[in-house]
């Protein structure tokens, strides 16, 4: 049995295996790559006061004509009369500056509620933000655990990755690797040469090719554009200050 003092880095593949992980007292890391956590980060980044995750389509509607932006997105695509859905180009600082977002998107936005049950504490990670991610966590006295949000609580491969390179990055922080993360890791030093290549082979991949965003999912790939680590306070993603 492992002492409750050793920090564990884990990585739960979905979401649907959440229960399975004691995440009271660690630090849960959601990933959506393709795109909403890659969005997230983007327009925190880009100077939106706030981005506030909901889980259902009608659940925007509660904010409307409250000055917030509306953003929904199912299946890869907008829903029909709102704003704007998960592309990162729709959190440019020209849209999202100094407004509040109110976001669901059909993966990541799961994910996080399910964290926010149970975690101490629920950052955004993606390709965007990852050495600002890797310098903050190897610098707190806790657990971490990487929650791919996969596709309707399936496996992916672009989540899977991310959370490879960060545990790849906080090798040597940590003692304890479950086989999730030996598993991820060894998944991202395979593909990390030319992630979108290697991403091609994942399911949403081309289901986002037939939507003809093949600009999002290359933004998405970028490393370090951003500095900006999204921490959920409340019902609310705002920038982590340090």
């Amino acid at each position: 049995m492992i002492s409750p003092m050793v920090k564990r880095l884990e990585v739960c593949l979905t979401p649907a295996l959440l229960d399975l992980y004691d995440i009271e007292d660690s630090i849960v890391v959601v990933i959506d790559i393709l795109r909403a956590t890659s969005s997230i980060v983007y327009g925190i980044d880009n100077g939106a006061t706030a981005i506030i995750p909901v889980a259902q389509v009608e659940d925007c509607l509660l904010y409307a004509d409250k000055g917030f932006l509306l953003a929904a997105e199912r299946n890869g695509e907008v829903v029909a009369g709102y704003d704007f859905g998960n592309s990162p180009f729709s959190y440019t600082a020209e849209k999202v500056a100094g407004k509040t977002v109110v976001l669901t998107t059909t993966n990541g936005t799961k994910a996080l509620h399910l964290a926010q049950q149970r975690a101490h504490k629920v950052v955004i990670g993606s390709f965007l933000n990852l050495d600002s991610l890797y310098n903050w966590l190897k610098m707190q006295n806790r657990s971490v655990l990487l929650l791919c949000a996969g596709w309707k609580d399936n496996f992916n491969l672009e989540d899977t990755l991310f959370a490879g390179a960060v545990v790849s990055a906080l090798r040597k922080e940590f003692h304890h690797f479950d086989d999730s993360s030996v598993a991820a890791e060894d998944l991202y030093h395979l593909a990390k040469s030319d992630l979108r290549a290697y991403i091609n082979k994942s399911s949403h991949s081309h289901r986002l090719a037939a939507l003809n965003i093949e600009e999002d999912v290359k933004f998405c790939l970028q490393y370090n554009i951003c500095t900006a680590i999204p921490v959920l306070v409340g019902e609310q993603l705002v920038a982590l200050q340090a």
